[in-house]
């Protein structure tokens, strides 16, 4: 099989200010940071596919605004994390923002050292984020292949059962449940009783 090409991540910048927009551009042209920019909220909306990177938004823009963008993405369910741009008086906007689920809001003026820190972590936190998606759609495709009966198995086992008392709850013999068990080791991809477990906490988003 083919390794999967890793697409690079992109900061997206949106601001209806050209001046601010080109500084952004810049800047992260001099790190060496992919980076496109959009003049309004629906150019971006318009344009983005689902790719990785964070989303450095103006909170005040014509039009829709940076906070009406974050809501219209949550819609949508993309979740691309957001860095707020935010003036003095728009703190208690941008916490409001923040508890809505954007990463972070820098205030301006900002010095760049302090903005580009923030970018690389916000980056960072969104790559661990996509892998985490990624593995539990995978479990949960490995758990769609499981039988009912499996399932029914996997649950007992999970909690700690012995095969015996499995049986005893299911009405019926021990060695039905071992195959069974058997199975739902094998679909899962799981090698010890312990990693299945943990497959199926990280399925529940326990873990």
């Amino acid at each position: 099989m083919a390794e999967k090409k890793e697409v690079p991540a992109v900061v997206f910048i949106v601001d209806d200010d050209d001046a601010v927009r080109e500084s952004l551009e810049f800047l992260m042209k001099s790190i060496e940071q992919p980076a496109e920019s959009y003049p309004s909220a629906k150019d971006f909306l318009n344009a983005y596919t689902d790719k990785p990177g964070c989303l450095l938004l103006d909170i005040r823009m014509p039009g829709m605004s940076g906070i009406e963008l974050q809501e219209e993405l949550k819609k949508r369910d993309i979740r691309i994390p957001i860095i707020f741009i935010t003036g003095h008086g728009d703190v208690p906007m941008a916490v409001k923002a923040i508890q809505a689920g954007a990463a972070d809001f820098i205030q301006k003026p900002f010095r760049d050292q302090e903005l580009i820190d923030r970018i690389r972590e916000v980056l960072v936190e969104d790559t661990q984020s996509r892998a985490d998606l990624s593995e539990r759609s995978e479990i949960l495709q490995r758990m769609g292949t499981l039988t009912e009966r499996e399932k029914e198995v996997m649950e007992q086992v999970v909690v700690g059962k012995a095969n015996k008392v499995v049986a005893i709850d299911l009405s019926v013999s021990q060695r039905t449940v071992e195959i069974h068990r058997a199975n739902v080791m094998e679909k899962m991809k799981a090698k010890s009783l312990a990693q299945l477990v943990r497959l199926v906490m990280r399925a529940r988003r326990e873990i």
